[in-house]
């Protein structure tokens, strides 16, 4: 005998997320945090927007991609929040196929695009520390707008298997989510089928894709730490390592929360469901969260006018 959620299907009409298991009596709650992270997400990267586009002596190809990047963060948490609120506060956990699968795709397509933001992000570093009299001859504008739609081509190129992969199989034991959002390995996981394609592509993305971005963020401070040490004075070293310190606690915000998300969905079966799901929603909202902060806090120029701003609006 089969259930509701156990029926025989090739594609299911929907889905069922279930939000955070174990935690339902208290997804009412759960969800504040979350609400109040993804404000906090969009005026700080609206901020972030408005001040570069006032501000001329911004624009530069450092708050270029930061701009990229908070539009980036912005359209992920966004592609995700609506559904949890909508499950924790309303109990609405039915999702349709095909909107799962968009969901799955923007999720997976922003979090390759914010990466490759800091790979970018890393050469702007790398060029203005190691070859600064070429900064502005290296990074024209042409050349940063060509950086970024690169991004988002190679955002798009290794995304759009992910829901591909997802239609193929067939699911027929359950349409249940144990999540609050749709991603590829936890909708693949429902598949009565082989889905060693997908697990292996998926990882594929994680080290090739995001490791190999991870890899050139590496190589390019290992030369801006060669060039910072040879600088003759420590202000003047401490000054020019002053100017990376916001990009690394970005990536850290980033890439760690990230890397032991997809580990442990795929190796982590010890660890208690809820623990997972909590993580990778967590994941989802932090980094949008934090970067504005980050940044409007360690860049002098943003955090000058942000308090410009502030002091001429109390006139």
């Amino acid at each position: 005998m089969s259930n509701d959620n156990t029926t025989e299907f090739t594609n299911p009409s929907t889905f069922i997320l279930l939000g955070i298991p174990g935690l339902e009596m208290a997804h009412v709650w759960i969800a504040i945090p979350f609400c109040a992270m993804y404000v906090m997400a969009i005026l700080g990267n609206s901020t972030i927007l408005f001040i570069v586009k006032r501000q001329p002596s911004l624009h530069e190809p450092m708050y270029y991609f930061l701009c990229m990047l908070a539009v980036s963060d912005v359209g992920l948490s966004t592609a995700i929040l609506p559904k949890m609120l909508a499950i924790f506060w309303f109990n609405s956990k039915e999702i349709s196929f095909n909107a799962c699968l968009t969901q799955m795709y923007f999720f997976h397509s922003l979090s390759i695009t914010d990466s490759g933001m800091f790979v970018a992000m890393a050469l702007d570093r790398y060029v203005a520390i190691c070859h600064p009299l070429r900064h502005s001859t290296i990074l024209t504008n042409p050349v940063v707008a060509k950086l970024g739609l690169a991004v988002a081509l190679r955002s798009t190129v290794f995304s759009l298997p992910y829901p591909f992969l997802a239609r193929q199989w067939p699911y027929c034991r359950t349409n249940v989510i144990s999540e609050p959002f749709c991603t590829h390995i936890g909708v693949v996981k429902l598949a009565c089928a082989d889905i060693r394609i997908s697990n292996h592509y998926g990882l594929f993305v994680l080290f090739c894709v995001k490791g190999l971005d991870v890899f050139i963020i590496a190589v390019s401070y290992i030369q801006i730490l060669r060039a910072i040490f040879r600088i003759p004075t420590k202000e003047a070293r401490l000054k020019t390592f002053g100017t990376c310190i916001s990009h690394l606690c970005a990536i850290l915000v980033f890439y760690f929360p990230g890397l032991f998300s997809s580990l442990a969905y795929r190796f982590g079966q010890n660890a208690t469901l809820h623990i997972h799901v909590l993580v990778a929603s967590v994941y989802v909202f932090m980094p949008p969260m934090l970067n504005p902060i980050i940044y409007g806090m360690r860049t002098k120029e943003i955090r000058d006018r942000l308090l410009w701003l502030f002091a001429h609006k109390g006139k």
